[in-house]
């Protein structure tokens, strides 16, 4: 059964524009809070990034969940992976976040983790879509749920960061800048490497609400990398805008993506004997990645793209690590789902344990050229589906002979295409993308 709201990553779009309203929101609380009280007493947390709206739309979850009969822990501004952890820790039913992750401000959506802290079933996704579809009740007024509010959510989220790396773990002597990105990492990610007594400079940490991932965090590196080199740092640390991705910049000003990431820590615990298994990716990380792992005999398999295939994999096959290019890196021996203040800190666990920079320990994985073209698409018919382009892809797929692949898809969280092509030849792999982003683009008009 095809969901009409859930994506692959909760419920997104731009604030003011169905189903990112308040009115929505206000149903969406209520049905969440009666689909959660079938499975018993019904305590939720809701915790939001730094976004302007997010006052709105917690206020309207709020009421809503309430009106259902839902107590509500209101946790304030905290990186999405915290609410995974905090839901489990306070035995909650349900944790909601308000975030649009790595989107600009005037975006916004709304993810849910289980009891588990975990992304919520898809039998109980829709039954929340079942009750959106039927009139809203209250319940009696006994009933109506209560609301309050954890004020040392930080605090606790910073002990449990740093208690995965081992008691006594000193970053003593190791200068890093980290990009909060105007986010939800802008109080607690400082906190934890200064407690664990890094040097840390900070960039981007005074959100507004509108700056909210602009020009800054992992998806603009810039003023990270300048920072860096300006800083004579060791290395820096960019989240995105919910702290669920990480990239880093190595000592020479050069990204150091999720691929990279992965492998270090993979190769760590490999190294350490605690791998259980293989690496999950997804479609689009590097060839070069399952080259790398290829040459210690550690397992790859790719999911498809987004973390909650990443993590569904690694549940299914029992292994600890997986994760994408993009910085979404999932390390089960410590979580229960993407967290790039963890994950920062096995990649410096790592390179402590190795007494190498990151941009030594990056070296046994040489990737292969990848070009990404994203396409803006305005709806209407699919334009992967369009005989031109199927043809297209086909023929380029055939040229490279093997020694390449194409990857076309549509984004499950932006209307965007994604056009990607991976080969030995820069020039020709930047050609080859050109060429098809080109062609959907004219399919798309």
């Amino acid at each position: 059964m095809s969901k009409k709201y859930f994506g692959t990553d909760g419920i997104r779009g731009r604030v003011g524009v169905y189903p990112i309203t308040p009115d929505f929101m206000l149903k969406l609380g209520w049905a969440a809070g009666m689909a959660f009280r079938k499975m018993g007493a019904c305590k939720v947390l809701v915790g939001k990034d730094t976004r302007i709206s997010g006052y709105m739309f917690e206020s309207a979850l709020e009421a809503g969940l309430t009106s259902a009969g839902a107590d509500v822990m209101l946790l304030g501004p905290m990186p999405t992976p915290a609410i995974a952890y905090l839901t489990r820790t306070f035995h909650a039913q349900a944790g909601i976040v308000i975030s649009a992750s790595h989107n600009p401000h005037d975006d916004n959506g709304i993810k849910f983790f289980s009891g588990k802290g975990t992304k919520l079933p898809d039998e109980v996704e829709l039954m929340i879509e079942e009750l959106l579809d039927t009139p809203m009740t209250v319940v009696e007024s006994s009933k109506i749920g209560k609301v309050s509010r954890i004020n040392d959510a930080s605090g606790r989220y910073i002990e449990f960061c740093k208690g995965s790396v081992p008691t006594g773990t000193s970053f003593e002597g190791l200068k890093i800048v980290v990009d909060c990105a105007h986010g939800a990492t802008y109080k607690v990610a400082p906190s934890v490497f200064r407690e664990l007594g890094a040097e840390v400079v900070v960039l981007s940490a005074q959100p507004n609400g509108l700056n909210i991932n602009h020009n800054c965090g992992s998806t603009h590196t810039d003023s990270l990398q300048a920072a860096v080199l300006a800083e004579h740092a060791d290395l820096g640390i960019a989240f995105d805008g919910d702290g669920d991705r990480v990239l880093m910049v190595d000592h020479t000003g050069t990204v150091v993506d999720g691929d990279e990431l992965l492998f270090i820590i993979a190769r760590d615990l490999h190294e350490r004997g605690k791998l259980q298994g293989g690496v999950v990716g997804t479609l689009m990380s590097n060839l070069g990645l399952e080259l790398a792992l290829a040459d210690m005999d550690i397992p790859f398999v790719r999911a498809n793209v987004g973390d909650r295939y990443v993590i569904s994999e690694l549940l299914e096959r029992g292994w600890v690590i997986g994760g994408e290019n993009s910085g979404h890196i999932v390390c089960f021996d410590h979580t229960t789902t993407g967290d790039a203040i963890i994950a920062a800190l096995q990649v410096l666990m790592a390179l402590k344990a190795r007494n190498k920079s990151l941009a030594q320990s990056r070296q046994a994985l040489r990737k292969c050229p990848q070009v990404l073209i994203n396409v803006r698409f305005g709806g209407g018919a699919n334009p992967l589906e369009h005989a031109t382009v199927k043809q297209a892809s086909e023929r380029v797929t055939q040229a490279m002979a093997g020694r390449g692949r194409v990857l076309l898809r549509k984004s499950g969280t932006e209307p965007l295409v994604r056009v990607m092509v991976e080969g030995e030849d820069e020039a020709q792999v930047r050609g080859y993308a050109e060429e098809l982003a080109k062609l959907v683009t004219e399919v798309s008009a």
